[in-house]
C-alpha cells in the first residue's frame, strides 16, 4: 500500500510523527494544518514520559500502551535526530512525587500502594532521601515515590524536529489550511474539502486533537467523543543555586491543582498545569497562574528568585474515557489517531509507528486494538 496517497489533518506531533514513519517508508504524505504545525497542544505540553507517575488502577490498558512507548523512545530519539539533524532534549532523570503534609503523605501512600499492585519499579523515600536527590526541595516534604525510569523530553524542540524530518523525507505540510470538510461516498472517504477545492485521498488519518470533533462531513454516529481541556503553564529561569535536576510533582490533597516542575537543557524550569473545562478558552487567568506558582513554591522554595519567561496555556483533547482513539472507522479508508489528552508526547512514538504499520499491512495490532473508535459504539 506504499504507493497509496495519505492525507493527515492535523499538524501537531501526532500527525508530524505519522506522517514522517509514512513519508521513511516511502508512501505519497500531505498533512493540512488548520493554524502552524505543532504550535497547539503539541507546543504546550511539558514533554513528561511518565506513565509510572501517572498511573491508575483503572487504566491498565493505558499505562502498558504508555510503558510499550516510553520503551521505544531511545529508538525514536535515535532516528529522529539523525533524520532532523538536531537534539531534542531527551532526558532519564527519574520523577520524584512529593508530599509536603500529613494529608499528602495519606494521599501518596495510596498512589504507592496501587503502583506497587500495578508491579511498578517506584521507591518510597523519606523527607531526607528526597532531598539527596533533589537538594532544592523544601525542608516540608515528608515523603515521596521515586518514578526512576519516568524520562521527558523537550516537546518543543521534538515538533520543530519532527516537521524537519517529514519534510526532508519529501512529506508535503500545507499550514493555515483548514479542512472544511471530509468528503464521505457511499461509506468511503474519498479525500477532504479545503478553502482551495478538492483533495482526493485513498487514506485519511483524523489527528486534529480537540479539534477533530469540530470537522464538517463526518457521519453523527462516528464524530469521535473528543473535547479541549485546558492548561495554563508558565516557565521560570532557573539561576545559580537554584536548580532543579529530575521532574518533580506534587501531591496535595487540599488544593485544587497539584503541580509539575520540568528542568530543560536550556535552563527554563516548566510549571504545570491547571486541567479546566472551559471549551476552547485559552485565556489565562490569575487564579490559574497563583494556583501553579504556590504549588511550584511550597515544593521547591527557591523558585521565589527567579525570573518569570513566559506564560501561556494549551487544549489537550480529552476523549471521554481520556484514553486515545485510534486505528480504523465503519467509514472505510477512514482512520482516526486523537483523544491523546495529557499523554500526546509520551504516546507519539507507539502511535507513529502504529498506525504506520495499520496503513501499510491494513492489520490492527493488539496493542492500539483496545483503543479502537468501537468501544464507544457499543
Amino acid at each position: 500500500m506504499s504507493n497509496k496517497k495519505i492525507i493527515i489533518i492535523g499538524g501537531g506531533v501526532i500527525g508530524l510523527g505519522i506522517g514522517w514513519q509514512l513519508a521513511k517508508s516511502g508512501t505519497a504524505v500531505t498533512i493540512y494544518e488548520r493554524a502552524q504545525a505543532g504550535r497547539a497542544a503539541s507546543w504546550a505540553a511539558a514533554g513528561m514520559l511518565a506513565p509510572l507517575a501517572e498511573a491508575h488502577r483503572e487504566e491498565p490498558e493505558l499505562l502498558k500502551f504508555g510503558s510499550q512507548s516510553l520503551a521505544r523512545y531511545p529508538q525514536w530519539v535515535e532516528a529522529l535526530e539523525a533524520d532532523a539533524e538536531m537534539s531534542i532534549g531527551y532526558r532519564v532523570e527519574g520523577t520524584l512525587i512529593v508530599g509536603l503534609e500529613p494529608d499528602d503523605t495519606h494521599q501518596l501512600r495510596h498512589l504507592y500502594t496501587s503502583q506497587q499492585e500495578l508491579g511498578l519499579d517506584v521507591e518510597w523515600l523519606n523527607g531526607r532521601e528526597a532531598r539527596e536527590i533533589e537538594s532544592a526541595l523544601s525542608p516540608r516534604v515528608t515523603a515521596a515515590i521515586h518514578c526512576a525510569t519516568d524520562h521527558q523530553v523537550d516537546n518543543r524542540l521534538m515538533v520543530q524536529a519532527l516537521r524537519r524530518a517529514y519534510q526532508m523525507r519529501g512529506g508535503i505540510l500545507y499550514e493555515n489550511s483548514t479542512i472544511k470538510r471530509i468528503v464521505v461516498e457511499n461509506g468511503t472517504a474519498t479525500g477532504v474539502q479545503t478553502q482551495d477545492g478538492f483533495h482526493e485521498a485513498e487514506v485519511l488519518i483524523l489527528a486534529a486533537g480537540c479539534w477533530s470533533a469540530q470537522i464538517d462531513g463526518l457521519p453523527d454516529t462516528i464524530i469521535p467523543p473528543v473535547r479541549p481541556v485546558k492548561g495554563q503553564m508558565l516557565a521560570l529561569q532557573m539561576e545559580e543555586g537554584i536548580t532543579v535536576k529530575n521532574v518533580i510533582r506534587t501531591v496535595r490533597a487540599r488544593y485544587p491543582t497539584s503541580v509539575y516542575l520540568v528542568p530543560r537543557n536550556d535552563g527554563r524550569l516548566i510549571v504545570g498545569a491547571t486541567s479546566e473545562e472551559m471549551g476552547f478558552d485559552t485565556r489565562l487567568t490569575a487564579g490559574g497562574v497563583f494556583e501553579l506558582l504556590r504549588g511550584a513554591w511550597e515544593a521547591v522554595p527557591g523558585i521565589y528568585e527567579l525570573p518569570l519567561l513566559e506564560t501561556w496555556s494549551g487544549l489537550r483533547p480529552g476523549s471521554r474515557d481520556n484514553a486515545p482513539i485510534l486505528g480504523k472507522t465503519p467509514v472505510e479508508n477512514l482512520i482516526y489517531a486523537t483523544g491523546h489528552y495529557r499523554n500526546g508526547i509520551l504516546l507519539t512514538p507507539i502511535t507513529a509507528y502504529e498506525i504506520t504499520k495499520l496503513i501499510l499491512t491494513s492489520e490492527t495490532s493488539e496493542i492500539i486494538a483496545p483503543f479502537q473508535l468501537d468501544r464507544f459504539l457499543k
